[in-house]
């Protein structure tokens, strides 16, 4: 939604490139990594703070530089040198996808600490074409999996599906209005999330833990879902929400439970990518051409005027 009713500061050049091919990697560039991914992505038009829910800054890089997904956002002489290396039919989506499958790895964070205490994430590029395709394979997983399903999808696989994993709801949050979940918890014993009355599991210690420099998934989920919820009351539009837990939130947290666990199931692949990647050849930041300075200009659009909400 392009409103500045509902939004501060909306910048155009995102939302004219915007579209159902549209994927977004959104990191930390002005501030140093906490442990877990160095990022994250969507499919969706993100907000300022995507990354970890605060200290956001220009860290959103697009895919696509246009709507119709035709003009990649890489320089083209980087992609060229790539080509010529690695093979010709190397595309804009693969280099995204490697790039995710190296830095959505809590390892990539933890092997290069050092490096990273200056700001800003450093890739990795092999100049093995057998570890470069490896990595864009987990990689498209891995932005299917956290676009919940609507990009990059396996052949198969309904967009928008996400695969079940274990976790169940095992006893019913309340649909009443008196039933509403007011507080939250999890049962290391057992396994369980309670929310409310109502119970999911089984959920590991390491999915109710999960995070992104500090900010923790699973619980920001459900704080903001909660009677009183998470985070500043800054206008009386905070009072709105939901009267009753929903049929759909339940499915909502379910997907997000098993989005997390695939997720985990993926790091000893990831880990040994990452070391095979270290391990071997890569390029050096002189042998890849930087981009032009239109390049590195946001796009324009032909009508700058802002769009109606429809």
């Amino acid at each position: 939604m392009y409103d500045t009713r509902v939004g501060d500061y909306l910048r155009q050049a995102i939302f004219g490139a915007h579209s159902s091919e549209q994927i977004y990697i959104t990191l930390l560039l002005s501030y140093s990594l906490g442990e877990g991914p160095a990022a994250t992505v969507t499919g969706l038009v993100p907000d300022l703070h995507h990354f970890r829910g605060s200290f956001g800054g220009k860290d959103v890089i697009p895919l696509w530089r246009d709507a119709a997904a035709t003009r990649p956002n890489v320089g083209a002489a980087a992609l060229a040198a790539l080509r010529a290396a690695l093979g010709g039919d190397l595309t804009a989506e693969d280099l995204f996808a490697y790039a995710y499958a190296i830095l959505a790895n809590p390892g990539y964070a933890r092997r290069f600490r050092q490096e990273l205490a200056v700001p800003g994430p450093r890739l990795p590029i092999t100049k093995d074409r057998t570890l470069f395709d490896q990595a864009v394979a987990l990689g498209r997983r891995l932005v299917w999996l956290h676009t919940y399903g609507e990009r990059m999808a396996p052949e198969g696989a309904a967009p928008g599906e996400v695969p079940r994993g274990g976790a169940r709801c095992t006893v019913a949050v309340p649909a009443s209005a008196e039933g509403y979940p007011e507080d939250y918890g999890y049962d290391a014993a057992t396994r369980e999330v309670r929310v409310g009355a109502g119970r999911f599991g089984p959920v590991t210690p390491e999915v109710w833990d999960f995070a992104v420099s500090g900010f923790e998934f699973v619980k920001s989920w459900l704080g903001y879902r909660m009677k009183r919820r998470a985070g500043r009351r800054s206008s009386p539009l905070d009072d709105i929400g939901p009267r009753s837990w929903t049929a759909a939130m339940t499915e909502e947290f379910l997907e997000l439970l098993w989005v997390l666990e695939r997720t985990l199931e993926m790091y000893p692949a990831l880990d040994g990518l990452l070391e095979a990647v270290a391990a071997g050849p890569c390029f050096a930041a002189d042998e890849l051409p930087p981009p032009t300075e239109a390049e590195r200009e946001p796009p324009r659009r032909a009508n700058q005027r802002q769009p109606r909400l429809v």
